[in-house]
């Protein structure tokens, strides 16, 4: 399905060494004629470490959206039923909010925006970094991918022998996971070998 013309809901969380990746993906949303709405998590709007600081993430996200940030829960609700996107990412989905979403825990404006998505029975889509996904957040990835209306980006061990518990989320994938999850398909295979991350 094309997204020219759909309403995208783009929900930041706090990899921070996930989000260089992550700003061309935004583009290319935007490139392929979406309107894509940044939501961020508090993490990411605070949050300054060596990977970047947070107004400059901040700032990128402005200005290849054109709109202004999602960063509080309040803000976040009405993209529900009132204000409807017509897909919501998570990109990066940390292994905290990966946890909180499965287990109905809304504190954050990106879990509220993926919530009130939810509601609506619009499909979420979650491109998880986690270090935790081979050990006990696997739980909550299983759940997840059991529940209806999320879909995953495909994903794969990033450093299977240094870190042999982490899965990431082949970001490049997220435009084609995207395209599915509006068709109310999972983008196969959903485990995969994370190449470029391999050590």
């Amino acid at each position: 399905m094309k997204l020219t013309g759909k309403r995208i809901g783009f929900g930041v969380t706090g990899s921070h060494c996930t989000l260089e990746e992550i700003m061309p993906q935004v583009q290319t949303l935007v490139d392929a004629g979406a309107e894509v709405i940044p939501i961020i998590s508090h993490t990411v709007a605070t949050t300054d470490t060596y990977f970047g600081n947070a107004k400059d993430w901040l700032q990128q996200l402005r200005d290849i959206t054109g709109h202004q940030i999602i960063s509080t829960i309040v803000d976040a609700e009405p993209l529900g039923p009132k204000n409807p996107l017509d897909i919501m990412v998570i990109a990066p989905m940390t292994g905290g909010s990966t946890s909180k979403l499965a287990n109905a825990l809304t504190d954050s404006p990106v879990l509220m925006a993926a919530k009130a998505t939810m509601r609506t029975h619009r499909p979420v889509v979650v491109a998880i970094s986690t270090n935790d996904g081979l050990g006990l957040n696997l739980a909550n990835i299983a759940k997840l991918m059991a529940s209806k209306d999320i879909y995953f980006v495909p994903f794969g061990q990033d450093s299977p022998e240094k870190k042999p518990k982490s899965l990431v989320a082949r970001m490049e994938l997220i435009k084609e996971t995207c395209e599915m999850a509006l068709e109310g398909k999972q983008l196969q295979p959903v485990v995969v070998e994370k190449f470029k991350y391999m050590n």
